[in-house]
């Protein structure tokens, strides 16, 4: 049988929302070279995808949250899905800018968020933490707790687990790097070597580069 993380794993690679190009990177934002690119976005062109990842998202949350009052979307990515779920489970749904807005009300939190709620936060994508982590922190600023994080997909880098760690937020997620190099092997999209190049890099992705 397979497992969630497997499942996930195959349909992200399926519709090419995970690109590995181990001999020719991209290049992030944040002007590191990689050789995968995930972008969870797609997910939602591809309707019994959307449907799979919004259901088990809204599973993870009654097993885990059953306490839950509202869901949280992280700007941009997770706003949908976050929605989504949020209608699944029949709750109030906000989302969280990554910056205030420049005019009117010069929200960080947009829709009713009332003090001592319990949030669960959705994001599509956790890479170093600090954006998904900000979003926490304008919840608990604004007087709610924060009762874990859920995600598509992780990179698994260890400065996002030791950020997370730190700021005592519980986050679980349906995919992650392991799983979609494993998957990817499995179906000869790469080949070992790759899978070593691919290893290299989330050791210090900062630093790395084709040789």
């Amino acid at each position: 049988m397979k497992t969630l993380e497997k499942n996930v794993a195959e349909k992200l690679l399926k519709i090419k929302a995970v690109k590995l190009q181990p001999n020719n990177p991209f290049v992030w934002a944040s002007g590191w070279n990689s050789p995968i690119y995930c972008d969870n976005r797609k997910t939602l062109s591809y309707p019994a995808i959307r449907n799979y990842i919004k259901v088990e998202l809204t599973r993870l949350i009654m097993e885990m949250y059953p306490e839950v009052e509202v869901i949280a979307g992280v700007a941009t990515g997770a706003i949908a899905q976050g929605a989504l779920v949020a209608d699944a489970l029949g709750l109030p749904f906000v989302y969280i800018r990554s910056s205030p807005k420049d005019h009117g009300l010069e929200n960080l939190i947009e829709g009713d968020l009332r003090p001592k709620q319990k949030v669960v936060v959705i994001e599509d994508l956790i890479s170093t933490g600090g954006s998904s982590l900000k979003a926490v922190e304008a919840i608990r600023n604004d007087g709610s707790e924060v009762l874990g994080m859920l995600a598509i997909f992780s990179y698994g880098f260890d400065v996002a687990e030791q950020k997370f760690k730190a700021a005592k937020v519980k986050l679980n997620t349906l995919c992650n790097y392991d799983a979609v190099l494993s998957e990817a092997l499995a179906t000869n999209y790469i080949d070992i070597e790759d899978v070593k190049t691919l290893q290299e890099w989330r050791k210090d992705p900062a630093s790395w580069k084709v040789d």
